[in-house]
């Protein structure tokens, strides 16, 4: 092989490299309206690149996170289909933002910590953006 090639090669090798990299560290969650009456909502792609919760906050046309109504546990990768209870009832039409948050600080791990405002198991920020979603509920 020519060195021309060999350096070909090894450029496409170092940005595909390179792209599969973010690809990873990128930072997501994904979910649609839908119908909440039975007391959970599901997220259905999470990107995380830790361990840490899916947080299910009220919100509204604001589009500020509210108080926490459900949570459940995710893991460092690629989650599909996570399920949240919700921990108070969700009407119809109401908006929910659903929030990637970290397993961080706190007394347990493990164990959901966090309070509106609080820094144990708060907010993952991804360039200085929630990683969040927001549905509205049939």
């Amino acid at each position: 092989m020519t060195n021309m090639i060999k350096a070909a090669l090894f450029g496409g090798a170092i940005a595909l490299s390179a792209t599969s990299a973010f690809a990873m560290h990128h930072l997501s969650v994904s979910a649609d309206d839908q119908d909440v009456s039975g007391g959970k909502v599901t997220a259905t792609e999470i990107n995380t690149t830790q361990d840490g919760w899916l947080v299910v906050h009220r919100t509204g046309d604001d589009m500020k996170p509210g108080p926490v109504v459900g949570h459940a546990w995710i893991k460092n990768g690629k989650n599909e289909n996570v399920t949240a209870d919700l921990t108070e009832e969700v009407k119809s039409g109401e908006k929910l933002m659903l929030m990637v948050h970290g397993e961080d600080g706190g007394m347990k791990a493990g164990e959901f910590e966090y309070t509106l405002g609080a820094k144990e198991d708060g907010p993952i920020k991804e360039d200085g953006k929630l990683i969040m979603t927001v549905i509205t509920a049939k």
